[in-house]
């Protein structure tokens, strides 16, 4: 049980600061941006960022799942496992390998088409030269990947640390000496990559076994189990970016600012959520190996109500105050997105929902339905944000997409409780249980330290007699 809960404290420690500093060096690379570039070069910026997210979204639904859930069901004390282990990880780079040129011949090809569409010119130079981006990351992720897969998330941290805190200070380099172009912050990128791949590399050493032949039948099964991931976190972005996509081409790279402007605030929001979502699949899948369906319910109602516990008081604060958040972010320039991020952050309070739902259903061996549902909610985000855009502007991307998350949230707590007989109550339940113990645990330490100490008291003695020899 101690082995257990130093599982979970350890790896949520290490995944949320990763979380977390990819977040903060994230939101302050931005903050410098946001000064020195124009709203359109920031649009364009944005842009980018999300043809990138496309790519290593697709790598990790392809590779990173199938890689850890099958090197997980191994059984360590099986003869032949250092075998099998082998050849899933030789056919896991394989497949990665794969992808990664597909990746480079895509961005060469549809480069100056993305331009042309969002009218930002030098976003086909920014493509081409996150060809050595994307290449960076092949061993970045790859070692990441097995590392979860052995349950070490402390060198996915400081990879990821290094790799952005590198991109953070190479921005603010650039900010300093007035020299920040867009061709400049691409090249950033890919350095940051590379810094990042090193690291990584140095902490996966020692679980790095390859077999000299690659096995065809592991390469299918890899690709079998991973295509509905990779099919799913595809729509899943596309859901997600379907927005400033719709935004740049409908009413230009302006508007995307403005827009990414306030989910780049709701990105905090997400920590917790990844956070979570990284922590319990290796877990979930070895629940679901074992047969443990209840185990799988009520790993997914205390998962999601431990993050809702975290966000509701963050999501009150920017509802409350969010022109003093914008202000503070991103300056007077960037007011008008206020109301926006009123409504943005009302994502935050379906993701938990979301993320865990398909985490559920992957680790159970189910990725097609995830996958069916995510494109289902992608169709309607795509069809939900041309009219709203068309008719509300801006707001109308916001209005689209919240009004989806609604929906889809329905749809996804009537499939789990058909498969794990969820009930959706118990997380609220469960919420307020955590806030009672948080309230308990605060009283107790205000009372130990109001309480003034009571004097210590000796505890009387018993009394001895003497019996002093007389002689007669």
């Amino acid at each position: 049980m101690k082995i257990q809960q130093s599982y979970w404290v350890r790896s949520l420690s290490y995944t949320l600061l990763e979380q977390f500093s990819a977040v903060i060096f994230g939101l302050g690379s931005v903050l410098l941006l946001l000064r020195v570039l124009p709203k359109d070069d920031f649009g364009i910026w944005a842009l980018f960022l999300t043809v990138a997210a496309f790519i290593e979204v697709a790598r990790n639904g392809l590779v990173q799942n199938a890689l850890i859930k099958h090197l997980t069901s191994l059984n360590p004390d099986e003869p032949d496992f250092h075998r099998q282990y082998a050849q899933i990880n030789t056919a896991s780079a394989v497949i990665n390998i794969g992808l990664t040129v597909m990746s480079i011949v895509l961005l060469i090809v549809f480069a100056a088409l993305l331009s042309a569409l969002w009218q930002a010119p030098q976003l086909k130079t920014m493509l081409y030269i996150y060809a050595l981006s994307t290449t960076a990351m092949l061993p970045f992720s790859q070692f990441t990947f097995l590392q979860q897969a052995n349950f070490n998330f402390k060198g996915v941290f400081w990879a990821s640390f290094c790799r952005q805190g590198s991109f953070f200070v190479m921005v603010a380099a650039a900010y300093l000496l007035q020299a920040a172009t867009l061709i400049h912050i691409a090249f950033f990128h890919a350095i940051a990559a590379g810094i990042g791949a090193a690291v990584s590399c140095g902490f996966a050493i020692k679980y790095m076994q390859f077999s000299q032949n690659v096995s065809a039948v592991w390469v299918k099964q890899l690709i079998r189990y991973g295509k509905y991931v990779f099919g799913t976190n595809l729509g899943a972005m596309l859901h997600k970016s379907i927005d400033k996509f719709m935004l740049g081409s409908l009413i230009g790279t302006g508007a995307v600012a403005i827009y990414d402007l306030a989910t780049r605030i709701n990105n905090l929001m997400e920590v917790p959520v990844t956070a979570a979502a990284t922590v319990v699949f290796p877990q979930s899948t070895r629940s679901s190996a074992a047969g443990g369906q209840g185990g799988l319910k009520e790993l997914y109602q205390k998962s999601v109500a431990a993050v809702l516990a975290l966000l509701l008081p963050a999501i009150l604060i920017v509802l409350l105050f969010p022109s003093w958040i914008i202000w503070i972010i991103g300056g007077s320039k960037y007011a008008d997105t206020a109301p926006l991020l009123q409504i943005t952050v009302l994502y935050s309070l379906f993701l938990p929902f979301a993320r865990q739902f398909g985490t559920m259903f992957d680790a159970i061996g189910k990725p097609r339905i995830n996958f069916y549902f995510v494109l289902f909610g992608t169709l309607l985000n795509i069809l939900f944000n041309y009219f709203f855009i068309m008719r509300f502007g801006v707001m109308g991307a916001a209005y689209a997409t919240l009004l989806v998350f609604v929906i889809t949230f329905v749809f996804n707590q009537m499939l789990l409780a058909k498969e794990l007989k969820l009930q959706t109550a118990h997380i609220f339940t469960q919420i307020w249980k955590y806030y009672q113990l948080l309230w308990r645990a605060l009283a107790h330490r205000v009372m130990a330290q109001t309480t003034p100490p009571q004097p210590k008291t000796s505890s009387p003695q018993p009394k001895t007699q003497n019996h002093e020899s007389t002689t007669i």
